[in-house]
């Protein structure tokens, strides 16, 4: 038996039940719960860009691994699945995710209970920072306000149900709790949930692509307890403004909450 094949937790591993293609699910609708992280997923785990079958592949699962759709311990979806939504055939996949193996991400397990689990540990940032160029830096912190800021406004925009403002404050309430080796996991995921209420797909995976260019970066300083305690209440005020509705609050603290990673990285890596 291909040891990624196991079905998915809870559900009978079926193409039709795991079928995905089209979907744009849009978040007006009273989701239950487990159903509102499907946008994050289906954003990071979307057809590879390039040619390059093998390389996109692994890009998007180191993604999904690293911004923490996927968290340590977690079963991905069976190969089938995981193929078709990064449109390679199932021998890249199996190749891709073998990489991943080789490098410390993930392990495959053979048998009926078996698949592919996530092994990899979020870095907590204290390693040696790396000096980056000016211009790269410049470009991912532009990029990442165009589009986290955006994101925020529209989110605030959206008339939310009780399941979804639930949904948000609980992906909050995660980063203020989060160890310093979650730290960064919860962060991206609580910035993805903001982008998911948006409903757009394609803003999610702009979102996801921001996010994964700047932990890039993140990952070469380190975590500072002020900064943290900091960025707490400013997402306080973010899940606030987006949960009553106020797009220019929105769009204002979110602009000053990146503000402050901006400098940060400005500071160690500039």
């Amino acid at each position: 038996m291909d040891p990624i094949d196991g079905s998915l937790p809870g559900g009978d591993g079926s193409a039709d039940a795991l079928d995905r293609s089209g979907d744009t699910r849009r978040v007006a609708h009273p989701l239950p719960e487990p159903a509102m992280p499907e946008l994050a997923t289906d954003a990071v785990l979307r057809p590879a860009r390039t040619g390059n079958a093998f390389e996109d592949a692994l890009e998007r699962l180191l993604q999904a691994v690293k911004l923490g759709v996927f968290r340590q311990g977690d079963r991905l979806p069976p190969s089938r699945d995981l193929a078709a939504r990064l449109a390679v055939s199932r021998v890249t996949l199996r190749e891709a995710l073998h990489a991943l193996e080789k490098a410390g991400y993930l392990e495959l397990r053979r048998g009926r209970s078996g698949g592919a689990f996530v092994t990899h540990h979020p870095s907590s940032g204290n390693g040696e920072p790396l000096r980056t160029r000016a211009a790269e830096l410049d470009d991912v912190l532009v990029h990442r306000e165009a589009v986290e800021v955006g994101a925020a406004a529209a989110a605030a925009r959206v008339p939310l149900t009780a399941v979804q403002s639930g949904y948000l404050r609980r992906r909050a309430d995660d980063v203020a709790e989060a160890s310093l080796a979650e730290y960064r996991q919860a962060d991206s995921r609580l910035h993805l949930a903001v982008a998911e209420l948006t409903g757009s797909a394609t803003l999610v995976a702009a979102v996801a692509d921001a996010r994964m260019r700047i932990c890039d970066l993140l990952d070469r300083i380190p975590l500072l307890e002020p900064n943290l305690v900091h960025s707490t209440r400013q997402h306080a005020d973010i899940v606030a403004a987006v949960l009553t509705g106020d797009p220019d609050a929105a769009a204002r603290h979110m602009r000053d909450h990146l503000a402050g990673t901006a400098a940060l990285l400005r500071g160690f890596l500039g």
